[in-house]
This record gives structure tokens, sequence and C-alpha cells, in this order.
């Protein structure tokens, strides 16, 4: 089994789920007492969020790196982020490690075509929703992208930082993001990402009437099989 090294913190509450996962899957797939092989370096997610709000992603990627490089050092086979918003400074990360970066939305990517999907709704930070980073990474797997409007991309990154990264979860917020999954797919989405590894501690397969790509439970089951290939 390889060595999964787990960049976090960015929430918490989502790395959380990512342990979780993790160890869950390679419990089904191995049984008995095995559980994950990991390094999880948990970042204080107040300085990443001071960079993502003065657009000084440089920084971000910089501080981000010397963590995969930590990892690396310690024995990672290969690096997981454990964020949607933060593969925008992936470059920085790659150019620091030698091991691998598992890509969040290269996982998410095959998933959909799994799925025979052309056109998918992404829903996620703002950064993620109007910045080409993630959706030109899509696009790159044949893929269309469609986003909400933008009162529904303010509205909906709001609920992240305020809410889901403080692990609260409320029911208006949910029946928000329901109309806007309904909004997308009257635009065409086939699918629905969540492209913000909190967003599926408020939405559920069953609070949609087209298929939710949960993308912290896709990266997650990438990373087992990447450690177990």
């Amino acid at each position: 089994m390889k060595t999964i090294g787990l960049i976090g913190g960015m929430s918490w509450e989502s790395s959380v789920e990512y342990y979780r996962i993790i160890n869950e899957e390679v419990k089904n797939k191995l049984g008995g007492l095995h559980s994950a092989k990991c390094l999880l370096y948990s970042v204080d997610f107040e300085e990443i969020e001071r960079y993502q709000a003065k657009g000084d992603w440089e920084s971000a990627g910089k501080h981000l790196g010397e963590v995969a490089f930590s990892l690396e050092k310690a024995g990672a086979d290969f690096i997981v982020i454990c964020t949607n918003t933060m593969h925008k400074v992936v470059d920085y990360i790659e150019d620091k490690v030698k091991i691998p970066v598992l890509h969040i939305a290269d996982a998410t990517a095959a998933q959909i075509h799994t799925a025979r999907m052309k056109t998918v709704g992404l829903l996620g930070t703002k950064y993620t929703m109007e910045q080409d980073f993630y959706k030109a990474r899509l696009e790159s797997n044949g893929i269309n992208v469609v986003v909400p409007d933008e009162d529904e991309r303010t509205k909906v990154n709001s609920i992240i930082y305020d809410e889901l990264c403080l692990g609260e979860i409320a029911s208006s917020s949910k029946d928000y993001y329901k109309q806007v999954i309904r909004h997308l797919v009257k635009n065409g989405a086939e699918g629905i990402i969540l492209g913000c590894t909190e967003i599926g501690l408020l939405v559920k397969p069953e609070d949609a009437d087209v298929p939710l790509f949960d993308t912290t439970i896709i990266h997650a089951r990438e990373a087992v099989r990447k450690a177990l290939d």
C-alpha cells in the first residue's frame, strides 16, 4: 500500500470526510483491520483564506508547496489536496515535489465520462466557478461546464465560507442550493459537480433530480485506488 499525503485543513470539516472515506474504502477493499497509510498536514485555513481574499495566489502556492515538500520528506508517495479551490495553485505544488499530485478535476472528469455525460453544472467557491483553472481542466477533458448566474454564485460562495466551513448546516441553505441546481438543470446540466469539498455536507443525492458528483468522495476513492494500485 502506498502512503497518501493529504494537504488538509481547507477546511478541516471536509478534511475529516477525506480521512473517513479513505479509511472506509480501504477497509471495504482489503477487509479485516486494514486502514489507510496516510500522512495529514492540516494547515491554518485563516492564513490561506487571507491569501485568497487578497488574490495573492503566489504566496498561497508557495505555502502549500512547502507543505507538500514536508509530506514528501515524511514518506508520502503522492499528494492529495483536500480542496477544489486550491488546485488553482497546483503548479506551485508540483514544482516543489517529485511525487505525483492527484488532481481532483481529473478524477471527477473520469466519473463524468463513465456516466456518459457531456454537460454538467458546477457549484463551488466563486474562485472555482468563475476562474478558468478548474473549468478549463474539465473542458480539456471534453466536458461542457455551466455555472450559476452572478447573484447565485455570490450566495453559493457565502454559504460555503460563512456556514459550511464553520460546520453550520442550515435547511434554508440546502433549499437555496436545490433551487440553484434546478436552474442549472434548466440550462442544460445533465449532472451537477459539488465542486467544493464542503458542499457534500449540505447537499445529498436525494436533493436533486440529476446525478451529483461529490468531489470529496470521488477524490478520496481515487486516492485509495492509486494507493492500492
